[in-house]
C-alpha cells in the first residue's frame, strides 16, 4: 500500500537549496549518504487541476498566515518574486530558492485535507 509522497525539486544548486531547507526553513532531515539530505515535509495534500497546456507539477508550501510567514522569511533574506494576492482558494505569493527555482507559499481558504 502507498504510505507517503516523495517530492523532488530539480535545481541548478542542490547544495544551496538543501542548506535553505535545513537552515532557513528548519526542516528535519536524514543524510541518505554523502551529504544527500532528504527532508521531512510538513503534512501534505494532493490536488488535480485541469491543464490548458502541457501537464506539469507544482510544489506549494502552506502556512496559516501568509503575511506573518513572509515577514519572518524576509528577515532571513528570502527573495519574494510576487506580491501576496488573493485568490478564490487562498492567499498566495512566491519566493526564489538559492538554486534559482521558485516555490509558491499560500494560506488556504479551503478546508485542508491534511487535517483529516
Amino acid at each position: 500500500m502507498i504510505n507517503g509522497v516523495h517530492m523532488v525539486i530539480y535545481t541548478r544548486d542542490a547544495e544551496a537549496d538543501r542548506a535553505f531547507f535545513r537552515d532557513v526553513l528548519g526542516y528535519p532531515q536524514v543524510d541518505a549518504g554523502h551529504g544527500w539530505l532528504i527532508f521531512k515535509a510538513p503534512p501534505a495534500e494532493l490536488a488535480m487541476h485541469p491543464a490548458e497546456g502541457a501537464p506539469s507539477h507544482e510544489v506549494m508550501l502552506m502556512c496559516d498566515d501568509v503575511e506573518a510567514t513572509v515577514a519572518e522569511l524576509r528577515k532571513q533574506d528570502v527573495e519574494f518574486t510576487r506580491p501576496i494576492r488573493d485568490e478564490r482558494w487562498g492567499r498566495v505569493t512566491s519566493f526564489r530558492l538559492p538554486g534559482g527555482s521558485e516555490l509558491s507559499l499560500y494560506e488556504p481558504l479551503h478546508p485542508r485535507a491534511h487535517d483529516l
